[in-house]
This record gives C-alpha cells, structure tokens and sequence, in this order.
C-alpha cells in the first residue's frame, strides 16, 4: 500500500536540492526570490519544501565561493610571480566561458547566438593550444629571457599582442599553477559527488533534522526558514494581484458555468447557498480515497494516487495593504474568520475555493483543481480553475548519474575531465565572485529592507518544472481532472436537486464544456449564450445556438 511521504522528503524536494548544485542560474534565482527579497511572501509549495530547497541553494553558493576564492587566490599569486604571463594563459579559458554563456543554454539557439559562440570558443581553444604549447618550449628550453608572443605578434594586429619577456622557471611556474587550479576544479566536483551520495541520496534525504544544511546558514536563514514554512502549506494563500495562482503550476482548461435556478414544481424548495454546494461535493470527493472491496479483500495493495487525494478549503488574500509581512493572518482563528466570511460572499479580491490536489509520480506530478461555487439572484456560478506542475527537469534528474559516472571513472578519466575543465575554472571562480559581490551590495545597501510585503512573484518548483509530461505521466493528468471534474459536478447537480430546482439545464452545460462544444439543437423558453463569440437568438417557442467549440463557458438563461 503507498504511503503518504511528508513534502521535506519527497522526491520533488530531493531533485529541486540537487538542481541548486547543478545548474548556477536556477540556484541564484531560489536565493533571489526566498533570501534576498524577504519582503515576497513564498508561493504556496505542493509536493515539496522550498525551505530545504533554500537551505541547499545557500550551501550550494558556500562551496562555490571556496572552490572559487581558492582558484583566484592561485591565479593572483600565479600572477604576480610569474609577471603576468599567467594571467594570459587564463584570456582563452575567459574566452571559453563567454562563449558559453553567449550559446546560452537551449538546445538549439538561434544563428544570432550560435555563431558569435562558434567562433569565441574556437579562438579559445587555439590561443589555448598555442599559449600552452609555447609555455612547454620555454620551460624545457635553455635558460635565458624571450618574447614568446612573437611569432603570434607577426601574424596578427601586432598592436593588439602585448610584449611580454618570460623565463623557465616563470613558464613552469605558470604551468604549475594551472595544475593547482585543475586540483581546484576536482576538488569542487568531487565535494558535489560526495553531497550528491550523500547527504541528497535517497536513502539519507528523508533526515531532515540530520541536514547539514539545515543548520547551518545563520539567524537570517532560520528566521526565514522558519516563516517559509509557516507560509508554504496554509490555507491563506497571500497573492499579488497579477499573478493568483501562483505556485500551482500551468493552467488546464478552465471551466466557468453560470446557469439560471429554476424551481422544480414537483419538488419544495429550501434554502441554497455557496456552503450547502460545497457540503455536498466535498463527500463525493472523500469517495475516490475508498479502496474498490475486491482488490481490498483480495490482500492486494492499492497503489492509485487517488487514494492519498488531499482536500481543503483555502483563501486567497491581496497582499497589498500590509505594511510588514509578518502581520499577514496566518492563524487558524483569523483563517476561519476569513473562511466563513469568504465562502458567502462572492467578492473579487477575497475568494474562498475548495482545493483538490492529488500528487502522483512520487509528488513530482501534482495536479489541483480550484473549486469555487457563488448564488446569487437566482443564478449558480462554478469555477473550476485546474493546474498542472508537470515533472522536474530531466538534468536534474540526470545529476545523480552524472555524478555516479565521474567518481566510477579511472585516473585516466577523471585527468581528460579535469584538463578540459581547467580552461573555464577561472572564468567560473570570477562570476561566482562577482555574483556574490552583487548579492552582499545588495543586502548592504538595504535595498529591499524596508521595501513593503509583495506576493510572490514565482514559484522555484514551478521554475524547474519540464514544458510536458511524459505520455503515462499526461493520461494520469486527464484521468485525474475527469474524476473530480466529474465528482463535483455530480455534487453541485445534487445540491441543485437537494434544494428544489431544476437540473437539466445545468446537465447540458456541463456536457458542453467536458466535450469542447457542441451544437443545441433547441431549448424551449430559454437564451442561451455560450462561450465569447457565440449568439443566441429567441423565437416564439424554440432557440437555435450554433457556436464553436471552444474551453469554458457562461449561459445565462432568461
């Protein structure tokens, strides 16, 4: 039988902490968003725990500096000893780092990328082959003094190419010391295998009270470990204005049906409200967790994601007009204060849903579906606003193995990996550096010290979330969201039913929306109109509606 796994440990949480170590620009953008911004209230963090995430992204940024700080202060020393002509060694390795980053990292970058990229690192390279080819004929040469540079100077802008006197043992210094800056580059890959076997494994990850990482970092990382969590899985979800649902993941296929209530002459009406709609959907829900008898008596264990389907009612709530984050309403007595007013009322900034998410492929697929129900004059709304966080990224995946095949390389393969990573070390160890430099302005400066709260404004896992799913991963998606849509439905036709009207109507509409569009043929004493471009138009006794298939509709009738 499958067990509910707690978000800290859940194997979303483990590959989000393994990306921060992988890739530089998604680590800086977890401490940008979570550290450095502390005025931004957290997204909501389904399946996972942007905490942990957080915690590794600092230590992550620690190590780097290090291993960086290490390779600069090698290079700075190199440098002065050997009186610059290492530091022209280091100019094809910049090279080589900028034409990276020129690439970009898609898979195909457009010609405006690709081929400034081609020729940057390719001109590294060759400066490479011959600084270092030349660097090896002076050390091994007779002693003495010369211009290494000019036979390069001949063939090019001789402006350009300085004049530069190196000796033997300047030229073996400068070689030495490239090889010290290789150690470094090791050394920083083989602590990231070892965190990666480690501390991230899957047998060790679950400890979270055993996480170096978590207890180190400072009082100003405690203090906001602490609120993210207070933050990340509430109720009361603080949003901006332009960006609601945040955290949730891609929007699927929206519903919003408003139909008329019409009395049921057969039947006595009672008193309707949003509650009552919700009360009877809700049970229906709780149904899908029920194991089918047969496979319950038959030992057999149930593994259908279903069965762990998480509901709850939240709130969401502007943050604007706080003045500090700290004063935003997080306790359970002012959240029923905000639910019971919120479920009635109907209103556009305040808005209570019923939350519906179901987190399959071990919390690394969580669909949610946002359910909301408001009557008013007659008239039922449903929203159901669904989304999809689709499944982290492939390379973050990947990275364990990555790791598992440098440290099961022989001496040989670890030498042709060092050697050609050498080159980029310096270039690497500067933007850390500067990065850091940039960071620790900003904080000094106070920049966003006494800036006021602000909702979030992106999601980390939404951030390393793939475009799509894999073709198991998108029938799950669709079987999930057919299921509560279908549930909630049946709900809200039941409470319709329950209070004495009409339900036929409602049926129809509902039949639209879940096939995409259809034709009504008639409707006798109704108006129709469904959907942004359809037109619906009343003869004596019958209407006749052609509209376009089309995701969503409203219909009012008359």
């Amino acid at each position: 039988m499958s067990t509910v796994v707690a978000p800290h440990a859940s194997e979303a949480s483990r590959l989000l902490c393994t990306g921060v170590y992988l890739d530089r620009e998604y680590r800086d953008r977890v401490i940008d968003e979570l550290y450095l911004r502390e005025q931004r209230v957290v997204a909501p963090s389904l399946g996972f725990d942007a905490a942990r995430v957080l915690a590794h992204a600092l230590r992550a940024r620690r190590i780097e500096l290090a291993w960086s700080a290490g390779i600069l202060g090698l290079l700075a020393i190199g440098a002065a000893a050997t009186r610059g002509w290492l530091l022209l060694l280091v100019i094809p390795g910049l090279l080589l780092t900028f034409g990276q980053r020129v690439r970009g990292t898609a898979d195909d970058p457009p010609t405006r990328r690709r081929l400034p990229a081609f020729w940057l690192r390719w001109l590294g390279r060759l400066l490479l082959a011959y600084l270092l080819v030349t660097s090896l004929v002076v050390a091994v040469g007779k002693d003495g003094r010369g211009d290494p540079l000019s036979p390069l100077r001949t063939v090019t802008f001789g402006f350009l190419v300085p004049d530069v006197e190196v000796g033997r043992w300047q030229a073996w210094l400068a070689l030495v010391t490239l090889l010290a800056v290789g150690a470094c580059v090791a050394g920083q890959q083989v602590h990231f295998t070892r965190v990666l076997r480690g501390d991230l494994s899957p047998r060790r990850f679950a400890d979270a009270a055993g996480d170096p990482a978590e207890r180190r970092g400072g009082p100003r990382f405690q203090r906001l470990k602490d609120r993210i969590r207070l933050e990340q899985h509430s109720p009361l979800i603080m949003y901006h204005e332009g960006r609601p649902f945040c955290g949730a993941g891609t929007a699927h296929d929206t519903w919003v049906l408003a139909v008329e209530l019409r009395p049921d002459p057969a039947k006595r009406r009672q008193p309707i409200g949003n509650g009552t709609v919700l009360a009877a959907v809700r049970p229906l829900l709780e149904q899908l967790r029920d194991v089918a008898e047969s496979a319950e008596q038959a030992g057999h264990a149930v593994r259908d994601r279903l069965r762990h389907l998480r509901i709850d009612e939240c709130v969401f709530l502007p943050v604007e007009g706080l003045r500090r984050r700290e004063d935003a309403p997080y306790d359970r007595h002012a959240f029923e204060q905000h639910r019971a007013r919120a479920v009635e009322e109907g209103g556009e900034k305040r808005r209570h849903f019923l939350r519906i998410t179901v987190g399959g492929w071990e919390e690394e697929l969580v669909v949610t579906v946002f359910v909301r129900v408001h009557t008013q004059g007659r008239m039922l709304m449903l929203e159901l606003a669904p989304h999809v966080l689709f499944p982290v990224r492939a390379d973050f995946k990947d990275a364990e193995h990555a790791a598992y095949r440098f440290a099961n390389h022989n001496v040989f393969g670890k030498a042709v990996y060092i050697l050609t990573h050498v080159p980029q070390g310096p270039g690497q160890a500067l933007i850390a550096a500067g990065r850091r430099v940039v960071t620790g302005w900003r904080g000094l400066t106070g920049e966003f010290a006494g800036a006021l709260p602000d909702g979030p404004a992106l999601s980390v896992r939404e951030l390393a979330a793939e475009p799509g799913g894999s073709r198991f991963q998108s029938m799950d998606v669709d079987r999930y969201l057919r299921t509560v849509q279908d549930r909630v439905a049946y709900g809200v036709k039941a409470a319709i039913a329950e209070a004495g009207y009409q339900t036929g109507e409602f049926v129809q509409k509902v039949i639209y929306i879940s096939n995409g569009g259809v034709n009504i043929d008639s409707a006798e004493n109704s108006t129709f109109a469904i959907g942004d471009h359809a037109r619906a138009t009343t003869t004596s006794g019958t209407t006749n509606v052609r509209t376009p298939p089309q995701r969503g509709a409203s219909i009012h009738g008359q």
